[in-house]
């Protein structure tokens, strides 16, 4: 296939490229490279990449930019990744994350269209969940209400993508991904932090008491399951959750990364920060039946993988 990844120069982006690649797929990415995080970051990223990806530069909000893409090349699939993500920068930069992730959603819907591609991968996040008490979350759970503008733009372009499949019949998967983590992660996530902090024995921050839950999920598991996506062939439009299904507390993650680097950490306590989700856990039942997906790597397993890429590559 020839596959569009928009967001490929990044974390999740970049391993599915890569792992594209390997099953002998044609890729172009679509990343526009911005400084939310070190553009040198993610031009390493593309940087070991075979002749066979081919790097766009350019945003997805802008409709001659997309539009220019989708007549150049022959998509058979587009996996949709490029967005704003973090909860608390959205808090402060809410027009920001609406106008990139619902906007620019929109934009490469009307453009696969138009140009009659087949499949439409769009990656999504917990965080649509809000402050749900039943645990774990499932896709069946009516969504009512978000915490912050991050899950708020992330529902909204679920929608347009519902939309788009039921007027135009476009397959489209909309991937809900729970707090991924690994090899070249954004360094503003709480691993790469921690695990740096930690290291150069300076303090970390530590919001709230520790008690917070998160379903970590080793990027190569969510790899495994965006591939399965793409080859689904039921339902016009459907949603799947891709976590690990289990949780560990911010206090286990902290204890975790010390074991890892053989270091205390040193705590600065602070106050609960607004927005953020006290928990999340994945129901993978539909996932498991639907796609095949069987998520393998341990938090334990998972961090030793983390810091030793870390110790190799960052340090």
């Amino acid at each position: 296939m020839r596959v569009l990844v928009t967001g490929g120069a990044g974390f999740i982006g970049s391993h599915l490229v890569s792992a594209l690649s390997k099953e002998g797929h044609a890729v172009v990415i679509l990343d526009n490279f911005n400084d939310f995080y070190a553009p040198s970051l993610k031009l390493v990223n593309v940087s070991s990449f075979s002749s066979q990806v081919k790097v766009v530069e350019g945003d997805i909000c802008c409709s001659a930019t997309v539009g220019a893409l989708f007549t150049r090349w022959h998509f058979d699939s587009v996996v949709h990744l490029a967005a704003y993500a973090g909860v608390r920068p959205s808090v402060q930069y809410p027009t920001l994350y609406l106008k990139t992730n619902v906007d620019g959603t929109l934009q490469l819907l009307k453009a696969a269209h138009r140009a009659g591609v087949p499949k439409f991968l769009f990656g999504s996040s917990s965080s649509v969940y809000g402050l749900k008490e039943k645990v774990p979350f499932s896709e069946g759970i009516t969504l009512s209400q978000t915490l912050n503008p991050y899950a708020a733009s992330k529902l909204v372009a679920e929608q347009l993508c519902r939309d788009f499949a039921c007027l135009h019949g476009i397959h489209v998967v909309c991937l809900r991904f729970f707090t991924v983590y690994g090899p070249a992660q954004r360094p503003d996530l709480a691993i790469y932090k921690f695990t740096q902090s930690i290291s150069r024995e300076v303090p970390i921050q530590k919001f709230g008491d520790g008690t917070t839950q998160r379903d970590y999920t080793y990027v190569d598991d969510v790899i495994q399951g965006i591939l399965k996506a793409l080859y689904y062939k039921g339902e016009v439009f459907e949603v799947f959750n891709l976590g690990k299904s289990s949780t560990t507390t911010l206090n286990e993650l902290i204890v975790t990364i010390e074991e890892a680097l053989g270091k205390k950490a040193l705590i600065r306590p602070l106050s609960e920060q607004n927005g953020d989700m006290p928990y999340t856990c994945a129901d993978v039942s539909k996932a498991r039946r639907l796609l095949g997906y069987q998520p393998q790597i341990s938090i334990p397993v998972g961090i030793k993988k983390f810091v030793s890429w870390y110790l190799e590559k960052v340090q």
